[in-house]
């Protein structure tokens, strides 16, 4: 049997207690798997441990994600928790992603059934599309670097060829092996968002993307303002397969994506390079609904789905949606505000297994991710006699 070894980051906040919902749901996969295993190494970094220690995260757990499988991180931060510089002192991404070199962080944006949504007449399968974000450039290359006087501030905005090249064909692969095509059209589409018609920066990410896209003939590539990408990510989702932008772009319009489909808490991903891989949700701490019992953990469990196949997130995103999608669709279930974590391992038992014995008998992964897929059924609940009297609250974890 294969054993796993697996770095946890329970974070700030709500942190633990997503970590520790997901945790359970783990437990009950290898259970029904019986052919792997997660070892758990787990290590404190974030804003408490800052506070600890004067930094955000050990020299011994950089080392030990170095030497993992893979690496699983509850949010981290909390608002009153400050550099110097005044920025906050317990987020990880510039230490893990430039540290690491994960270059792509992947943002799948999807609706799911029975979740109440902002946008009027949108039924689940014309939202499902991925957004690739530069991770390692951009605007947020100047994290820390940044230079301010009394009567001025500067940050700096660096993109490099490589940094350009990569990211697109990244989104280019993402694009042909996504088993789904946009909903609108059925077509294979990357979307650059940019703001060339005002940055030189943005001219030369353009460029490049134009050269990348030579090599994908089988793929359309279009070009959209951050502006009309914006509008366009609520009027027109539907439109979109994957789009692929820069660093500070990716992480606003990801949260914006993330409003029309039921709020942050229903999003997971990935920062991937090219040797190592870790995962969590795109949402933060939200420490003042800290032990009430309110924060959805779908984010986390979602992301813990996407841990399966590190280096091929790309395949695991479109199967772990048809998993749930199957989950979901014939019990006709409603997800709940009122569901606990803590029964989290119940309702998906019989459903999940049966998926995971069927992909073994017939050979296919994509179903055994599917069973996986299943997981989020424990946020589920069948529908009482009356309507639960708390709806899914979509601003629950955009909380700071």
């Amino acid at each position: 049997m294969k054993t796993y070894k697996i770095v946890v980051i329970p974070g700030d906040g709500i942190g633990p207690e997503l970590v520790d919902a997901t945790l359970e749901v783990l437990e009950k996969v290898q259970e029904m798997a019986g052919d792997f295993r997660l070892s758990y190494e787990f290590h404190e970094a974030g804003a408490n441990y800052y506070q600890k220690h004067g930094v955000n995260i050990s020299p011994e757990t950089l080392e030990a994600i170095r030497k993992a499988d893979a690496a699983m991180k509850g949010p981290v931060g909390l608002p009153g928790v400050r550099l110097p510089d005044g920025t906050e002192a317990g987020v990880l991404g510039g230490v893990l992603r430039s540290g690491f070199d994960l270059y792509a962080n992947i943002r799948p944006i999807k609706l799911f059934p029975k979740v109440p949504i902002p946008l009027k007449d949108r039924p689940p399968e014309r939202i499902d599309y991925v957004m690739v974000r530069e991770n390692t450039e951009g605007l947020y290359l100047s994290r820390g670097r940044g230079i301010i006087t009394e009567q001025a501030a500067s940050d700096t905005l660096l993109m490099t060829r490589k940094g350009c090249e990569r990211i697109c064909r990244f989104a280019f692969k993402l694009a042909v092996e996504k088993i789904k095509g946009a909903p609108e059209d059925g077509r294979r589409r990357v979307t650059l968002v940019e703001k060339s018609n005002v940055l030189r920066s943005f001219y030369f990410f353009r460029q490049i993307f134009a050269e990348v896209a030579k090599e994908f003939p089988g793929v359309e590539a279009e070009n959209l303002y951050v502006d009309a990408a914006s509008a366009a990510l609520v009027m027109r989702p539907e439109h979109f397969q994957v789009l692929v932008t820069e660093n500070m772009f990716g992480d606003i319009l990801s949260d914006l994506g993330g409003a029309t489909i039921g709020g942050l808490g229903m999003c997971p991903s990935s920062n991937m390079g090219d040797e190592r891989a870790y995962f969590e949700p795109i949402h933060g701490s939200a420490p003042d609904i800290v032990g009430k019992n309110k924060a959805n953990p779908l984010s986390q469990v979602l992301a813990a789905g996407l841990r399966i196949e590190p280096h091929e997130a790309h395949q695991v995103v479109p199967a772990l949606a048809a998993g749930l999608l199957l989950a979901v669709c014939p019990l006709h279930v409603r997800i709940s505000a009122s569901t606990s974590a803590h029964v989290l391992s119940a309702f998906w038992c019989g459903l999940s297994l049966a998926l995971w014995v069927w992909g073994q008998r017939l050979g296919r992964w994509p179903l055994q991710v599917a069973a996986l897929a299943a997981m989020p059924a424990a946020c589920l609940t069948r529908p009482a006699t009356k309507p639960p009297t708390r709806p899914l609250d979509p601003e629950r974890t955009l909380r700071r």
